[in-house]
């Protein structure tokens, strides 16, 4: 028997852009069930995840799912937000992981044949077309389901495959009656064992990736 054709992959989660397509879908992603979807595709290389987090905070409730993360099969990338004062006097905190994103994806580009890109954030389209012209096949998946959708239509067109992540609830959505339960009734939301559901409680709200307090 011949073996089959070699299907190298390697997936970069943009942290807080899978949080907010999948909170805005309605349902939580199932990190464990995400990993083994792609491990069934071909043979899965790497598994970045990307996020920023608030360093002074002193509790994140972030913190929880990147170790749990990068003890199961992924490779975490983080950095610290950056605070700062806009022109209204308003704090904001600003954690954009591009930059490091787009790196990595380079250096892994002439070792894989596919990247799945987990983001539809429009800055990533000169990324995927710089790795599609080292031959590798780019899916991108995101959202058009919501209004407005997700997704920037540009990175959607230059994309080689778009995947809506509406069709992958099935098999990446965490099943609702397997959230823990809290420990305590009254407990502060959170710190409740929910945590491994949320990616970050950093959701973007817009695509410059800034924050209000």
């Amino acid at each position: 028997m011949s073996s089959p054709v070699s299907n190298k992959i390697a997936l970069f989660i943009d942290g807080a852009n899978l949080y907010a397509t999948a909170k805005t879908l309605g349902f939580d992603i199932d990190y464990k069930r995400l990993l083994k979807e792609f491990q069934s595709r071909g043979t899965l290389l790497r598994a970045f995840y990307y996020t920023a987090i608030i360093e002074d905070q002193e509790y994140s409730s972030i913190r929880p799912l990147i170790d749990w993360l990068d003890y199961n099969g992924y490779t975490v990338v983080t950095k610290a937000t950056k605070e700062f004062i806009d022109a209204s006097g308003r704090r904001k905190v600003k954690g954009n992981m591009d930059i490091e994103l787009a790196v990595d994806a380079m250096e892994l580009a002439e070792h894989i044949d596919q990247m799945i890109l987990f983001s539809g954030d429009g800055d990533f389209r000169s990324l995927v077309e710089a790795v599609q012209r080292r031959g590798v096949r780019v899916t991108v998946i995101s959202t058009i389901a919501s209004q407005p959708p997700m997704i920037a239509d540009e990175l959607r067109r230059q994309a080689d495959v778009f995947t809506d992540l509406v069709e992958l609830q099935s098999k990446l959505g965490r099943d609702p009656s397997e959230r823990p339960a809290p420990r305590e009734p009254r407990e502060p939301r959170h710190h409740s064992p929910q945590f491994l559901q949320r990616a970050t409680t950093m959701a973007p709200r817009g695509a410059d990736d800034d924050f209000d307090e």
